[in-house]
Parts: structure tokens; sequence; C-alpha cells
């Protein structure tokens, strides 16, 4: 198929994706709430004339079939907001588009992912002539909390793929950039929760109590020591602590202190220690203060996004092609996704799309409340998966 007529389609529908993606950005839903999101996704999907299957409350699927043979390739969004208060300024000034829900945001581009996969499913409906084999339309509930991949994947196993394709939005990189890198281009990550439990008491006899509080901080620093002394410094693994909590009165010991966060990490056995290192430090200073440790969760939720070496190779082409120039090396990004899990059923490959503009105030942090998008790169999105879809699909 002729660059220029795949460029002029993506230039046509690039008002429809910024118009989607305005509107899931006002109207965010949380993990496995995602009902409305769902349904004009849903109703969107319709209009194609494509057959649509749900595989759980909020996820679904759709199948493009052009009625040749050939190869099958899954092309995915994910569709959850974050429970995140958005701030109505980006780094700069005023938001274009600010959620409309208290409480719940897209701070970290899920709308955009969702807009450009549609977008991508109407240039690919229009062009269906032109290509052979089929397109699946992943629609994944709950990549936040990585709740609905699951349910995904039991709905693929019998689809037969050939290869799936994923990309993320990037505040790290200048908005059209695109980064397709052969190996792990994001983490792997290990969810740690765990309560160090004492015996409450007055806080005017401490020695009365077992008081979990100073347990919890010595445990917190221990880890941090360990990780400095027991790691392999040459295969990093992050440590994030994002939360402690106990007590609700100053008068008064709390019987616990709840700890949680997460690890990432791009080698797996390196993770797997540092998790053993979370578990071995807890326990044996918990000990030292006369408390225990009771698990909640430590283990490896997630295996790192590792891009098949072929797929990488051939959207790298796509995209230079289209875009001469934008082609990047080198994102490699700590964050982790649940798109890992799709290498459970094929090949894979996942592209990151820089957002960050400067003089625009798009560039904050994912997950932060003034996180904002440069819609100027969701073309570059829409290309980067467009122009993969038809190379994989014609190429022998």
């Amino acid at each position: 198929m002729q660059p220029d007529l795949l460029l002029q389609k993506i230039r046509n529908t690039d008002r429809y994706v910024r118009k989607v993606r305005g509107y899931l950005h006002e109207h965010p839903e949380k993990s496995l709430q995602e009902y409305e999101t769902s349904r004009f996704l849903q109703a969107e999907v319709a209009e194609r004339g494509l057959p649509v299957t749900r595989v759980s409350d909020t996820g679904f699927l759709a199948v493009l079939d052009t009625g040749r043979a050939g190869k099958t390739v899954g092309l995915r969004t994910d569709m959850d907001a974050l429970p995140v208060q958005e701030h109505p300024c980006n780094l700069k000034g005023k938001k274009k588009r600010v959620s409309g829900r208290e409480g719940v945001s897209h701070v970290c581009g899920h709308d955009a992912h969702m807009a450009v996969l549609l977008g991508a499913l109407q240039i690919l409906c229009d062009i269906r002539d032109r290509l052979k084999g089929k397109i699946i339309f992943i629609f994944e509930a709950a990549e936040e909390t990585v709740g609905g991949i699951d349910d995904m994947l039991g709905a693929l196993a019998d689809l037969h793929l050939d290869a799936v394709y994923g990309n993320h939005v990037y505040a790290a990189m200048p908005a059209g950039d695109i980064c397709i890198d052969r190996g792990a281009v994001m983490a792997g990550m290990a969810s740690i929760e765990f309560d160090v439990i004492g015996q409450g008491g007055h806080s005017s006899r401490p020695d009365l109590s077992i008081n979990p509080v100073f347990a919890a901080a010595h445990i917190l620093t221990g880890i941090s020591i360990a990780w400095n002394n027991q790691l392999d410094i040459t295969k990093t693994v992050s440590l994030g602590i994002s939360r402690i909590h106990g007590g609700e009165a100053g008068n008064v010991f709390p019987n616990s202190v709840c700890i949680g966060g997460s690890l990432r990490f791009f080698d797996r056995e390196a993770g797997e220690k540092a998790v053993r290192t979370v578990k071995d430090t807890a326990e044996i200073i918990a000990r030292a203060h006369r408390c225990t440790v009771s698990f909640r969760q430590a283990d490896i939720v997630l295996d790192p996004v590792v891009n098949d070496a072929a797929l990488t190779d051939l959207a790298r082409e796509a995209v230079r092609e289209l875009f001469p120039g934008k082609l990047v090396e080198g994102g490699r990004w700590f964050a982790s996704e649940s798109f890992s899990k799709y290498a459970m059923l094929a090949p894979t490959v996942f592209a990151l799309i820089g957002t960050n503009n400067a003089a625009l105030g798009a560039g904050a942090e994912h997950h932060n409340d003034r996180f904002d998008v440069d819609e100027e790169a969701l073309p570059y999105a829409l290309g980067a998966m467009t122009g993969f879809a038809v190379r994989f699909l014609n190429s022998d």
C-alpha cells in the first residue's frame, strides 16, 4: 500500500481521533468501572459494522475479517482511568480538556490510546480491500490494576494470533517522536504489601506495648540499605514504597502498621531476589522490635514488556516510511504494563509515542495531576499502529 494514501487517511481521521480523545478525557472511569466508556466504544465500533465480543463487564474485542486468507494481528488499547483528582492546569497554563468526574482522571494517557485504536479501526475498515487476514481490536479493561488482562487472554486464546501491537503515550519524549526498540522496553513489577504487627496501648507507657511504628520505620530504613548492599548494581531494581499507614490518635499505639508499594525491574532474576530481600529484611528487623510481619502480597505480578526482534524491525520500517526522522531509540521506561502478558499468546511489539511539549505545558510525569497530552502527537501514534498492521498483514 502506498504510504501517501495511508498518510491521507491519517490526516482525514485526525479530527475524529481528537474529538474522541476529548470526550473520553472528560468522562473517565476507574478500573473495572468503565461502563460508560465501554458503551461509547462499542457504539463507535458498531458504526463500522464490526461484530463485538464482550469478555467481561467492560472489556471487549472486535474482529475485522478481510475475507482473504492471511495472518491475524491484535491491536490493543487500555480503557481505565486513575483515582486522581485532575488539576485544571498543566505545567504552563489551563488544559484544553479536564476530567468532569470528581477524583477520577485520565492522567496516564489511556484516553489517547482508545481514541487512536478507534481511529485505526476506521482506517483499516476503509482499506480492508487492500489487506489480507484478520485484525482483532482489543479493548482491555482495568490495566492499572491488572484486573482485565486474564479475561482478555482467555477470550483471545482460540483466535490464533500471530502478533499483538500496542502503544503508550510517553511524557519523557518530545511530541511526535516514536520509539520502538528491540528487547525489554517497559519494566516488570512486583507488588509489595505487608503489615508490621505489634501490640497497641497507651502512648504514655511504650514499655507496656509493642510499638509497630518504630519497627516499620526501621524496616524501611533497612530495606533501603539492603538495596545498596545486597542487590546486583548492574541490574537495576527500583524500590517504590508508596504507602505507610498506622494509627489514628496521638496517644494510642496502633496494633499494626501497613506498608505498600512496588518494585520494578528489567531482569526477572533480579526482581525475584529483590522480593526475597524485602521479605527477609522485614522479618528480621520486626523480630528485633518484638513484632511480626504478615505479607498480604510479595510476588511478581508482571514481567517486562519485551519487543520481538522481527516485529520491532517491521514496525520501525513502517514508521520510517510514514514519518522520516521521527524514529528514536533508547526510550526504555521503568513503568509496567499488563501488555506484557500478551506474549503468552503471540510475539508482541510495543511503541512509545512522545507527547512532551514545553511550549504547551505538556510534560508532567504520568499519574501526576498536571499530566497532559499534546494532541499533535496523536497522528503519529495512529500512523505507527496502522502502518504496522498494514505491513504485517501484507508481508510474507
